[in-house]
């Protein structure tokens, strides 16, 4: 790849910010070098942005789009060398995007890293804490009748964390915080697990999830954790069980869960990802007393957004150097 130190002293770097990003983001680009373009949305028309795009050699952030359109910017820009996701969702769009062999040689990818792993931990605790102290049926804003619907604790009960990611990890310290028993799901079971009381591999869900009041998804969307919670995990659910899912909408089975919760399992849930892109605004779940929605939105906070400019700018930084970008993820092929 030829990196901008080998190239004319005077060439641009036009670098394109294809998600909304305020001042201090756009600032804090142009800062790096003298040498940088910064285009971004102002907000702009999806034509004006997409003219912008298929002209970056740098693109911070990618747009909401179908997979064809996501495969038509990055294959037909011959000029674009450097990808940056800003979120969970960005980075496993290009990871599975059916791009041509020459794009994913051409173009490096890096993501947020664990720069969301706090927020989506504490929003995770938001929901545990929420149902916990004003009652499984209610909504925030109202207190549970004494006598019928009592606040409990968290501490002594018992927190199973689905994926030890970065997320995952987060989640289970934050819960041994507050005096829970953590127990953790990964695929194989295996590795260090700080702050966590037991951990088994993913054939063993089935036995966990009887003995866990509380419950946090924390995993990506692959083969193996498609519609993994579904009727079948559901129904092995406690009654007075809280469902938190801060990881990839589809490992969750938006009807199952829908089932499940007319039958009182579980007894709450927590959502700040769906099945689809976006829940319909006909679900059932919106109408549902034991249930909060996030508008997928609970990673995007000053310090997350601040953490991820920095990430980049860094690494940006490197490219101007003709360095190794740090955190580089590669497409599934």
């Amino acid at each position: 790849m030829t990196t901008h130190e080998q190239s004319s002293p005077d060439r641009r770097i036009s670098v394109v910010v294809g998600v909304p990003a305020d001042k201090h983001v756009i600032g804090a680009i142009k800062n790096v070098d003298s040498t940088i373009d910064v285009r971004h949305d102002r907000p702009l028309d999806p034509a004006a942005l997409r003219r912008m795009l298929v002209q970056a050699e740098v693109i911070f952030g990618i747009p909401a789009g179908t997979p064809a359109q996501l495969k038509e910017l990055l294959d037909g820009n011959a000029g674009l060398r450097w990808v940056h996701a800003t979120n969970q969702d960005e980075l496993e769009r290009l990871q599975n995007a059916d791009l041509s062999d020459e794009t994913r040689e051409r173009i490096q990818l890096t993501g947020p890293g664990g720069s969301h792993a706090a927020a989506l931990a504490e929003f995770a605790m938001l929901g545990l804490l929420t149902f916990a102290k004003q009652g499984q049926k209610a909504k925030p804003g109202t207190c549970a009748s004494p006598g019928t619907d009592r606040p409990s604790e968290l501490a002594g009960q018992t927190l199973l964390v689905v994926g030890l990611g970065r997320v995952g990890a987060e989640v289970a310290r934050l819960g041994k915080a507050f005096g829970m028993r953590v127990m953790a799901m990964t695929r194989t079971g295996n590795g260090q697990a700080p702050h966590v009381d037991e951990l088994r591999p993913a054939r063993f869900l089935g036995d966990m999830l009887p003995v866990s009041h509380a419950v946090v998804l924390a995993l990506p969307q692959n083969e193996q954790t498609t519609g993994l919670l579904g009727t079948g995990a559901i129904r092995k659910m406690r009654h007075d069980a809280i469902l938190v899912n801060v990881g990839h909408g589809g490992v969750l089975d938006g009807q199952a869960l829908i089932e499940g919760l007319e039958q009182g399992q579980p007894a709450a849930v927590l959502l700040d990802a769906y099945s689809a892109a976006q829940l319909p605004g006909d679900s059932a779940l919106r109408s549902m007393p034991n249930v909060l929605i996030s508008p997928h939105a609970a990673a995007d906070t000053r310090q997350e957004n601040a953490r991820n400019t920095e990430r980049f700018t860094a690494n940006l930084r490197r490219y101007l150097r003709g360095e190794r970008l740090s955190g580089l993820v590669l497409p599934t092929a």
